[in-house]
């Protein structure tokens, strides 16, 4: 078993996360900065202290279960998990190659850590929610803002409300922009704690740039136990890389050599704050 993180370790885990991800997505050329960014404070508070896990032992029985509803952050995932020591950090080099074992969207059935393989969204929620009504352990997922567009997410958050799943906790990345622009411009998602508290769930929002609300979050989340939480993460597409931030359609990008150099200077930034944790 990992030992926990403290506060600011699980801050020099986040950077890292975003750190060796960009590296992996430069190494490709392409892929989905914005949306990998936003999902990296929730992995690291997951990873570094709540979520049950064994890297040694990745099919452990009694492990709690983690969902990436919205598969193309699997990067993100990834470098979570070579951080964490489930497999060579080398392999994040591999991302979405021929003969990977780390394709485009999370695969259970080629990367140790993943639980199941996901990547069709408004899938990943109803899975979690089967999962939790199956098992003790908890199950945590994330989902897309712009995944909730999707009417098996709805059917599923009245599931886990109705069978009382106090043991799933869906996280929202309400980073309010999608493949083809902004939320609020393709279809508003509205106030989804009230739509998720109105499914019968507990549902807080929270800060989604802040590891220690995140970390408040997920405790108040463990002590629940009538009802399903939602975690409603306020973030912003490209957190934590000021040239992704910038960028207003960053949902997928290709890289030229200019912004690969801006990039790097983001990586350097990064690993500078890393050090400065230290």
């Amino acid at each position: 078993m990992q030992s926990l993180l403290d506060l600011r370790q699980i801050e020099a885990f986040n950077l890292s996360i975003k750190k060796e991800m960009a590296k992996a997505l430069l190494n490709m050329g392409y892929g989905h900065f914005g949306g990998c960014l936003s999902v990296t404070e929730t992995l690291a508070c997951l990873y570094g202290r709540y979520l049950k896990h064994d890297p040694a032992n990745p099919k452990m029985q009694d492990r709690d279960l983690f969902v990436l509803s919205k598969g193309h952050a699997g990067p993100a995932l990834y470098a979570t998990l070579a951080l964490r020591g489930f497999f060579d950090i080398e392999w994040l080099k591999t991302i979405n190659g021929n003969g990977t074992n780390l394709p485009s969207h999370a695969d259970m059935n080629k990367t140790p850590g993943v639980d199941i393989t996901t990547g069709s969204l408004g899938q990943g929620i109803s899975c979690a929610a089967g999962m939790a009504a199956g098992s003790e352990s908890t199950v945590y997922t994330i989902v897309g803002d712009g995944e909730l567009q999707e009417g098996q997410c709805w059917e599923a958050a009245q599931f886990a409300a109705h069978h009382k799943l106090s043991n799933l906790v869906v996280f929202v990345d309400n980073n309010k922009r999608q493949l083809d622009g902004y939320i609020d411009e393709i279809q508003a998602s509205f106030d989804l704690r009230e739509k998720f508290a109105s499914f019968g769930f507990n549902a807080i929002d929270v800060d989604g740039k802040s590891v220690e609300a995140i970390c408040a979050a997920i405790e108040t989340a463990q002590a629940e136990t009538e009802r399903p939480t939602a975690i409603i993460l306020d973030t912003e597409k490209g957190q934590g890389m000021p040239t992704v931030e910038a960028i207003e359609a960053n949902h997928h990008l290709r890289l030229d050599d200019n912004l690969r150099a801006a990039i790097e200077a983001d990586i350097a930034m990064l690993e500078q704050k890393i050090e400065e944790l230290k």
